[in-house]
């Protein structure tokens, strides 16, 4: 397991478990292009998810070099970084990853439920417009993005129970024209899918998710293992870190530098886990994954 970028790419993580080893070079990566928003304006003054205390304090200065030092590991990977300009009055901005979804260059932007973020939308969809996507659909449905949506190469996982309307899920299927497959959330802790959920590989065959099974209703445990029969099963401790709220190229898997035992379980799999400092960002209930929005072009 790495927490820098120095590591070789061909070099062999132990399995902490059975002192076995694998060579994290089977894995592929694939070059991507992210979407991020820097922390400029970040504070925690509101309560929209159970993580948020405004009583705390908050550093801005430190959720900036925590943001940037996630903006330099996906640079570092070799991926493409996009920036939004952050605005005054809108601190989850940061959270870019909940204000579109991006699949083969069409886009379905979002529509908040909480009102401290609604204005949020419209620069992002200025941003897409601005710099030449013209398949722009703004959601008539409550849809908060990718922190509701995990593309997996072949089709879009939805999540409901806190912030995205189930009927966003039908919207979403016929803006993108991909198959939706509906799953229920019932833990406000993980409000969103991708604290509960991340893909690990979409570019094979058979994709491979990471979960944890409590987030999800009994129904919805069901269609993930119906799916995702070999999917990497996180635990408790995983879940409330938001080790879940991960981004992974097909190789490299950026989880929070807390999210140890996650990291281990992907290991095993063949993938290389780079941990990041996100502690700071996490006093909004934001990790990784919440910071960046993939651009499927």
């Amino acid at each position: 397991m790495s927490s820098t970028l120095d590591a070789p790419l061909g070099a062999r993580t132990p399995d902490p478990a059975s002192g076995a080893t694998f060579a994290a070079g089977e894995r592929v990566p694939t070059r991507r292009r992210y979407l991020m928003c820097e922390p400029r304006f970040f504070t925690v003054e509101y309560v929209i998810n159970p993580w948020m205390r405004p009583d705390q304090p908050v550093s801005t200065e430190r959720a900036v070099e925590q943001w940037e030092q996630l903006r330099r590991t996906y640079e570092r990977l070799g991926h493409t970084v996009e920036t939004i300009e952050p605005q005054p009055g809108l601190p989850d901005m940061v959270f870019a990853a909940n204000s579109g979804t991006v699949i083969d260059g069409r886009v379905l932007g979002s529509r908040f439920r909480a009102e401290q973020r609604a204005a949020e939308a419209e620069h992002f969809r200025r941003w897409f417009l601005e710099h030449g996507y013209r398949s722009v659909v703004m959601p008539e449905k409550i849809n908060e993005a990718e922190g509701d949506f995990a593309w997996t190469g072949s089709l879009l996982l939805a999540g409901t129970g806190f912030r995205t309307d189930p009927g966003a899920h039908a919207e979403a299927q016929e803006v993108l024209g991909m198959p939706v497959v509906s799953l229920q959330l019932v833990d406000p802790r993980y409000y969103h899918l991708d604290v509960a959920l991340f893909v690990l590989d979409d570019q094979s065959e058979h994709p491979l998710v990471a979960y944890y099974p409590d987030a999800f209703s009994p129904g919805s445990q069901q269609v993930l293992r119906r799916l995702f029969p070999d999917a990497v099963i996180a635990n408790a401790e995983d879940a409330e870190c938001l080790g879940l709220n991960g981004v992974s190229d097909g190789r490299n898997v950026v989880l929070p530098m807390e999210a140890t035992h996650l990291a281990e379980k992907v290991a095993e799999r063949g993938f290389e886990p780079v941990l990041v400092d996100v502690s700071e960002l996490r006093k909004s209930g934001g990790g990784p994954k919440c910071c960046t929005m993939e651009l499927r072009d």
